[in-house]
């Protein structure tokens, strides 16, 4: 392993060197364990420690099958999939692993006892499968985490609605978070290369997903002069909404919960701002009621904040909690586009202001390759920056998990994999340096 990165931190190996780089027989990867999925039985969701249920493990470096790289991985990310997968919530992630190894000859490689999590990366290639071209050993790259098969007709419009869609460090084995990862070819993309591992390994899954939620026809379909709500403003998808809105020639308003987060997205140029916190919005009464006065309070604010006007597109991701009110704020005729639910899966609005409003509901899942590229094209001219505001070690990858479970966090959070500081990577010094405030305007918060 000490060779691999000898020869990726030299900056001149020639490209055909690293294929002829001895592998290893093993590398570190954080994992979780398929016999501790019963660990925190009983407990709430908030109380599950992701310090105690992810390892690092040495692992074996598994076969590369058609159409795959092995690339080194210099640094990764923490995505709320790996905390999801920590504390084994919803489901257990070793269902997934089952159900692809059931696929294919290649596929039971990933039906372990142990999954290496992670679907982040920024690296060097190492070694290419059959039937790969356009990837060759020594590419700098990063990866987006959609893993496809592509074998059906569906995923052939978009590769998101393929029935074998899946997201790699998460559905699938031998993720991001670890030495060294397996990705299928079509997920590689260019590395940035003005910017350091750990900020190159940061946007990629925040940032395509914001990218199709919001600007893609596939999700909101973004237009010029349209007000955008946009939920946790300040964090990993939240910031990279922001960052579109503005660059798209949207109008953001931004929510956050403290002064501080406020001033993160003021920093990026937001003019609307509501701090959820000095506002005190209880859009539930108790667990089972929610308060339609309160959604009339928040969408007063808002029209107060634009001018009279009402949210063309509501960015979601919470769910449980801000759902109601998002379907309620909506302009009529507009659209609340929805990712995820850190909050809670089970939402509840009041359907009158959906139906008699012309208002629409559009479900959003990652992105397609195609989307992928696109927002990674934008990171690398500039015009979208990473908001990594912090960066672990992989010995320390469950406390990173942990501060993401707890919302401790702003923007992303990296993890050093390989690359043995921060700092490392930079190809493009001038390019660089125009952008450097922005780069780092998360840094530290």
């Amino acid at each position: 392993m000490q060779q691999i990165l000898d020869a990726i931190l030299a900056g001149d190996t020639a490209p055909e060197d690293f294929g002829t780089i001895a592998l290893p027989d093993s590398y570190k990867g954080i994992t979780v364990h398929k016999d501790e999925v019963d660990m925190f039985e009983g407990m709430s969701s908030r109380d599950k420690d992701p310090r105690k249920s992810l390892h690092l493990d040495d692992v074996p470096i598994p076969e590369l099958a058609p159409g795959e790289a092995l690339v080194a991985v210099m640094a990764s990310a923490i995505n709320y999939n790996t905390v999801w997968t920590s504390i084994f919530e919803p489901v257990s992630t070793f269902s997934f692993l089952e159900r692809y190894g059931r696929l294919s000859e290649y596929t039971k490689r990933h039906d372990l006892p142990y999954h290496v999590v992670g679907s982040d990366l920024a690296g060097v290639v190492l070694r290419v499968g059959p039937g790969v071209n356009k990837w060759k050993p020594g590419r700098e790259v990063v990866a987006h985490c959609l893993s496809v098969e592509l074998e059906a007709p569906d995923g052939h419009n978009d590769t998101m609605m393929d029935p074998e869609q899946r997201i790699w460090g998460f559905e699938t084995n031998f993720g991001g978070l670890a030495q060294l990862a397996i990705v299928k070819a079509n997920q590689l993309m260019p590395k940035p290369d003005h910017l350091t591992w750990e900020e190159a390994a940061s946007p990629g899954l925040v940032n395509s997903t914001a990218y199709r939620q919001l600007v893609s026809t596939n999700g909101a379909n973004m237009k010029q002069g349209d007000t955008v709500l946009i939920w946790g403003a300040s964090g990993g998808l939240g910031s990279y909404a922001t960052q579109f809105a503005l660059n798209g020639g949207a109008t953001p308003v931004c929510v956050v919960s403290s002064p501080e987060k406020a001033a993160i997205v003021r920093k990026m140029g937001a003019e609307h701002v509501i701090d959820r916190s000095a506002e005190g919005y209880k859009f539930w009464k108790d667990e089972h009621t929610q308060d339609p006065k309160e959604w009339q309070r928040f969408g007063k604010k808002i029209r107060e904040l634009t001018g009279g006007d009402d949210p063309d597109i509501v960015f979601e991701h919470p769910g449980r909690e801000t759902f109601g009110a998002s379907v309620y704020v909506a302009r009529k005729g507009g659209t609340i586009v929805t990712c995820a639910s850190t909050s809670g899966y089970m939402h509840q609005y009041d359907n009158r202001y959906l139906w008699m409003n012309l208002k629409r509901i559009v479900s959003s899942h990652f992105a397609n390759y195609r989307e992928s590229w696109e927002a990674n094209k934008l990171i690398d001219k500039g015009l979208i920056h990473p908001t990594l505001s912090r960066v672990y070690s992989l010995e320390d990858t469950g406390q990173a998990a942990l501060d993401v479970h707890h919302n401790l966090h702003q923007g992303k959070v990296g993890v050093l994999c390989l690359a043995p500081e921060e700092g490392l990577g930079v190809r493009n010094a001038e390019k660089r340096a125009l952008h450097l405030d922005k780069i780092n305007r998360f840094r530290g918060v």
